[in-house]
């Protein structure tokens, strides 16, 4: 009987597990694929070799 008492428990856990994983592995927002966020454009930005006089 007292393993039984621990079936529920780890089940539950188990199923909370997956859930998360599912969740990381959810294509994100944020790759410019189709609306919603978007990443910043990098713009160069020209630096000088020498001081001006």
């Amino acid at each position: 009987m007292e393993n039984t008492l621990m079936a529920e428990p780890i089940t539950l856990l188990a199923l909370l597990v997956i859930v998360g994983l599912l969740l990381l592995l959810q294509d994100s927002d944020d790759d410019n694929s189709g609306g919603g966020l978007r990443e910043p454009v990098l713009i160069p930005v020209r630096v000088r070799d020498q001081q001006r006089r």
